[in-house]
């Protein structure tokens, strides 16, 4: 049954009128969101009030003809409750009635047991703002809607046309009153379950009256200025952005709130109808192209998606007509109401190859220009943001974007890995180590299973997130594969451990010789207060190929000899040795042999030369140091005296690969050929050994052993258990675990905090390459690629230390000027909404904001009337770009 009194109130605070043309009705969330919590009593009191003309409790008494004390305890469950607000001066309460937005569904939402108990609260907010968007868009001119973004101060440093009504700092040093409450656009979102990680608590900051308010009804807590600009200050950290309640005139605000463009429903205006003008500053980016690099940090941060990256080399010229709010219908064809889930990272075009075709997307660009001024330790800052671990990669990175470099159609591709090494060396050293700050402070406990690349991974980004993460390894030492997995020559043990000790001065835990499954199952461990897991296991155990004799003494997996060797260096080998394979882990296994006792190592592959799935660099180093690889040969059976291998036939392979480059072999029995060998050592690729890790649970597998779990949040079929590395995708590199590990950290957060979805307002990261073929790249320098000494082959084969060096600084510095610089950030200016985060996050002085608009607040009795006179100009130009430019024509030579 409707509540009349309500629906009266509901059309006061709204100014319209019951009967009217727009009137308010009961299926309308202004009615909805008051419905749970106002009676008709209380309405009858609020009735007595007025849009921002404050009464005394005296006067609402005499207006409704109750008594003083019934009316005063009404009054107060309505400001508790968010309905009416109220301010005190000279000892005296005065309420008054406040906007929908900025105002009352504020008000509503921060009462966090009114939420929690009527969701539809929250529900009425998000959808009142969301029908207003459709109303607005297009008719409100540039910064006169009801919350309106103010730039990051530091970013508009040197501007001489800037307003001190667009300094935040204005704001707090005008006022005496602070507090500091949850966000109401994140309590909307986090009460529907569409929360997009950034979390609501204390984050949003009230002055003066607003904040008096808020401390009394429980809604903020009282703070002073200092920790007003401390919350400021770590906001613009955090990449969030400021907006203010635009309805009180010039230089005058009752809130600063720090917002993020996946959440907010002002900024939302900008994202779903497209139409930034209402919500935007006088501010717009824009980006000095021979300053930029392309390392990616503005266009992530930006809350508008104005910020793509594009490329600034031989780029087409492509000028289109663009359609635009002020001037043009503005419908739900124009709109993106799937703004949180398709956001874009590029422009059509594409971007600079060695950030696409790294798993990570590590702003390459960026620390090789960082790393050509010698600021090595803010390089290392960029790496990290999306790789713990580069001193390891710099040794064992399969180089992706050294083969998709725009340099190598020139000459020969930058040694970026080189240049990382050479960074992440500074990071071996203690004393210039870098340990990124931690975020947050969280009570919540994770469990990663697995002390891998992945797993450590995604310790590392949960860790500065803020929560407790302990990691559980049943093996006695860390790094997983990278400790037992490749040989010291290629990674020397002391560097991984070195990067893991970052973990541990960010609190991260190690429990070694700890296998979840046998010693302690995964339900002991939720009983033990962890709300999360990642498997991040790995590929750890050797594949068998199933043929005669595979079980002789003698023969072993690549995989068990490689963590034999590294477990126990006095193991040894003797006699001949054959290895079954011939990617990278065969190779690192034929060098590990020789260096045990081997006599002589052969490789046989089904593989032809050309085909090999080993780098090249890789390969080459093998045939240096005398390993013979024989191609095109696949093993028939094992030959076995007394329980001991004595030798292997093989047969010839003829094809491995179908006519869709599917792997197929195919054999021709009558070529054959049996070799005498004392060992074998088979190396034909990994499997996952999950133990007893998932009995008794939900998770399934596929039949290869991966597990199954979902493409984008690497959530299984447990909701709390999440996986990645090897275990998700089979055998990678560890580049390709890392970059799963900090994803899966993302999913973490977002699945331990309430009310937060694991998809919306996640970046998608789909970095796309420019086609290098439509360049133009003559008249370039060919400049010669910087090299690393010649590692003297003799030596190398003789021991198990890394004896490749690193670049010199002098190096680092030719390298670096070989870049291109191909890829840089394309802004787009009506998207713009003028927040200054790019500015801040850029850290080489290519992004500037630059003063377009010229727009001030007004008092609220103004608003609609300045908007009236803008719609009706706008109906004009809508209609006048409507006519055919032939008739324009027509129509200029007649009024001429």
């Amino acid at each position: 049954m409707t509540k009349e009194k309500v629906l009266d109130l509901a059309n006061k605070i709204s100014r319209t009128k019951r009967g009217s043309k727009h009137e308010v009705k009961p299926e309308d969330p202004e009615y909805r969101i008051l419905e749970p919590v106002v009676t008709d009593e209380m309405a009858e009191i609020a009735l007595c009030l007025e849009l921002r003309q404050p009464k005394t409790k005296v006067e609402v008494a005499a207006l409704c003809g109750k008594p003083v004390e019934e009316v005063e305890k009404i009054l107060y469950q309505l400001a508790d409750d968010g309905v009416i607000s109220f301010f005190s001066e000279d000892g005296i309460d005065y309420f008054q009635l406040d906007l929908w937005v900025p105002g009352v569904m504020e008000f509503m939402v921060v009462n966090k047991e009114n939420v929690k108990k009527y969701p539809q609260i929250a529900e009425c907010f998000e959808e009142y703002s969301r029908s207003k968007g459709e109303f607005l868009a297009g008719n409100v001119p540039p910064g006169l809607g009801v919350m309106r973004v103010i730039p990051i101060e530091s970013a508009i440093d040197g501007e001489t046309r800037r307003a001190s009504y667009e300094e935040v700092s204005m704001y707090l040093n005008d006022n005496d009153t602070f507090s500091v409450s949850d966000c109401a656009c994140r309590a909307v979102r986090e009460a529907m379950g569409e929360g997009c990680g950034h979390l609501k608590e204390d984050i949003c900051i009230q002055l003066g009256d607003a904040a008096e308010f808020y401390i009394r009804t429980g809604r903020g807590r009282e703070i002073t200025r200092e920790k007003a600009f401390e919350i400021i200050k770590k906001a613009e950290d955090d990449g969030l952005m400021h907006q203010i309640a635009n309805t009180e005139g010039p230089g005058k605000t009752h809130a600063i709130c720090n917002c993020c463009g996946c959440a907010c429903l002002a900024l939302r205006h900008a994202n779903y109808f497209k139409n930034p003008d209402i919500v935007r500053s006088n501010y717009v980016s824009q980006v000095d192209k021979d300053k930029c690099v392309a390392c990616g940090e503005c266009v992530e941060n930006c809350p508008s998606n104005a910020l793509k990256l594009g490329q600034k080399i031989c780029e087409p010229s492509i000028v289109e007509k663009r359609e635009l709010p002020y001037n043009t219908e503005w419908g739900p064809d124009k709109w993106n109401p799937n703004y949180r889930l398709n956001r874009e990272v590029v422009v059509d075009s594409g971007s600079s190859p060695c950030k696409a075709d790294c798993p990570a997307h590590i702003g390459i660009q960026g620390y090789i220009k960082l790393a050509s001024q010698g600021r090595y330790t803010e390089a290392l800052e960029l790496i990290k943001q999306e790789n713990p671990f580069p001193a390891v990669c710099g040794r064992v990175c399969p180089r992706y974007c050294e083969s998709a470099c725009t340099r190598g159609d020139i000459d020969d591709p930058i040694a970026i890995d080189d240049i990382k090494k050479f960074i992440a060396e500074q990071d071996l050293n203690k004393d210039r180590r870098y340990i990124p700050e931690i975020k947050h402070r969280y009570d919540k406990k994770i469990a990663v299973i697995g002390a891998g690349p992945s797993g450590l991974s995604c310790a590392y980004y949960l860790a500065i997130e803020g929560y407790k993460v302990t990691v559980f390894e049943k093996q006695q030492a860390l790094g997983g594969m990278l400790t037992f997995g490749i040989p010291s020559f290629r990674l020397e043990k002391n560097v991984v451990q070195a990067e893991i000790d970052i973990l541990k001065d960010l609190g991260v835990k190690f429990m070694t010789g700890v296998e979840v499954g046998k010693d302690v199952s995964l339900k002991e461990l939720r009983s033990q207060g962890f709300n999360a897991f990642y498997l991040g296991i790995g590929a750890q155990a050797g594949r068998r190929i199933g043929i005669e004799g595979e079980d002789a003494e003698g023969v072993m997996t690549g995989v068990d000899f490689l963590r034999q060797v590294n477990i126990n260096k006095e193991m040894k080998l003797a006699g001949r040795v054959a290895v079954i394979g011939g990617g990278n882990v065969a190779i690192d296994v034929a060098r590990t042999a020789a260096r045990v006792g081997a006599s002589q190592v052969d490789m046989y592959c089904l593989e032809k030369w050309g085909e090999l799935p080993a780098m090249t660099e890789e390969i080459d180093e093998a045939l240096l140091e005398g390993i013979r690889i024989n191609t095109s040969w696949g093993p028939k059976r094992i030959l076995v005296d007394h329980g001991r291998v004595t030798g292997i036939e093989f047969k010839k392979c003829i094809s491995v690969f179908d006519k869709n480059n599917k792997f197929d072999p195919q054999f021709d029995e009558n070529q054959t050929k049996i070799v005498a060998v004392n060992n074998i050592l088979i190396s034909v690729g990994q499997e996952i050994d999950w133990g007893h890790l998932i009995a008794d649970s939900n998770i399934q597998l596929h039949p290869n052993k991966t597990i199954k779990a979902d493409p984008v949040t690497y959530q299984t079929d447990e909701a709390d258990v999440f996986a990645g590395g090897d275990a998700l995708t089979g055998p990678k590199f560890a580049i390709d675990a890392i970059a799963m590990g900090k994803e899966g950290a993302i999913s973490i957060h977002r699945f331990v905090q309430p009310g937060q979805s694991l998809l919306l307002g996640r970046p998608k990261r789909d970095y796309r390459a420019f086609d290098i073929g439509s360049l133009d790249l003559k008249g370039y320098d060919h400049i010669p690629r910087q090299t690393v000494d010649h590692v003297d082959v003799a030596e190398s084969k003789k021991t198990f230390k890394d004896l490749r060096s690193t670049f010199t600084e002098d190096q680092v510095k030719k390298e670096t000027e070989r870049c291109l610089g191909c890829g840089a950030t394309v802004v787009d200016e009506f998207l713009c909404v003028g927040c200054g985060s790019c500015v801040t996050k850029c850290k080489f002085d290519a992004i500037s904001m630059v003063r377009k608009y010229d727009a001030t607040s007004v008092e609220l009795h103004e608003i609609k009337p300045t908007i009236k006179k803008y719609m009706v100009k706008r109906k004009v130009k809508v209609v006048t770009n409507k006519v055919p430019k032939t008739l324009k024509a027509i129509f200029s030579r007649e009024n001429s």
